[in-house]
């Protein structure tokens, strides 16, 4: 469970992927909306790791 934590990392430091303004969405570039979209999904994983070790009872 603990690697679901990597892939924000991943996601969001292979600037290659990422790096171009279209497409658009509500006229943000790619770029913006792409890293926007990161911090509720980093905020699910967290989650969802907690969840996991708090019903295993890893305090």
């Amino acid at each position: 469970m603990w690697a679901l934590l990597l892939l924000p990392f991943i996601g969001l430091l292979w600037l290659p992927f990422y790096n171009s303004p279209l497409p658009e969405l509500f006229g943000f570039p790619f770029f913006y909306w792409y890293q926007l979209l990161w911090v509720p999904i980093t905020a699910l994983l967290i989650w969802i790791v907690y969840r996991n070790g708090y019903e295993e009872g890893d305090e």
